[in-house]
């Protein structure tokens, strides 16, 4: 649904939309090649798909896994379910040769977290932007806790730095289910935030934050709301990546005028 500020689109989990992540490894520029092109063709994925981003892997800005690193990750959007031959096919099936899968899971979108500028077209066209992705652990018996953290504070905080354009987006997901992960992964996570960040001198999100939390919530420093994150939750891997196809916009058209069917 549309958020009160007009610059921006705001997605909640009443909205139902739905996303199929898959981390992969490419060992070959011909089978980068072959997975860039695969990505492609997501309108073959049914009327239910909204489109799809792939990013490549280009630099890890934290972590505390030691898992080697993957060359790819892709998200998938849906309104509502996903097929089930569309997940025979991406996660069943084999990847495209000399591509190996590594994990894949179904997301759905953290409480006032998932947030879209009403004229969202992709990153490619800013060089001076890279996709940020934190792949996060909560602890299960603290989700809920985390949740009302997200709800209440950082994701408000993160709609107005996409407002600003501070952000290109804030889309934060959480796992609803793990269709496939290899052993040879070496790690775990059940949260994962997307945004694009301008890249030179990109320190995290603590001083942007930290400025807005205090504009909007009384003793809402970046400290203060995080004193009990690291409780909470352990960073498995932080990493910019570059956008090699990103076909997305109409998860934000959909969210604001949602499609009577």
């Amino acid at each position: 649904m549309a958020d009160k500020d007009a610059r921006i689109i705001a997605i909640e989990p009443g909205d139902r939309l739905v996303v199929l992540a898959r981390i992969l490894d490419a060992k070959s520029e011909q089978a980068r090649r072959a997975l860039e092109q695969e990505a492609s063709e997501w309108r073959q994925l049914g009327s239910t798909c909204l489109g799809r981003g792939l990013y490549r892997h280009d630099s890890i800005f934290r972590g505390q896994s030691d898992a080697a690193v993957w060359s790819h990750v892709e998200f998938t959007y849906f309104r509502e379910i996903i097929p089930g031959d569309v997940i025979d096919r991406l996660v069943r099936s084999p990847p495209v040769p000399s591509v190996m899968l590594l994990r894949a899971e179904i997301l759905l979108t953290t409480p006032a977290s998932f947030v879209v500028p009403t004229n969202w077209s992709g990153s490619s066209h800013r060089p001076n932007r890279r996709p940020s992705i934190e792949y996060l652990d909560v602890h299960p018996s603290r989700l809920a806790d985390y949740r009302d953290i997200m709800r209440r504070y950082i994701g408000p905080a993160a709609a107005k730095l996409v407002a600003s354009d501070q952000l290109g987006t804030f889309r934060s997901m959480e796992t609803a289910a793990v269709l496939f992960q290899d052993p040879s992964l070496g790690a775990s996570w059940n949260q994962i935030h997307l945004s694009e960040v301008v890249a030179e001198g990109f320190r995290g999100f603590g001083e942007e934050l930290d400025a807005t939390l205090r504009e909007t919530v009384p003793d809402g420093s970046f400290a203060n709301v995080f004193a009990g994150l690291n409780d909470m939750r352990t960073i498995s891997r932080w990493t910019l990546n570059l956008p090699v196809f990103e076909d997305d916009a109409a998860v934000g058209n959909w969210a604001e005028s949602p499609p009577d069917s």
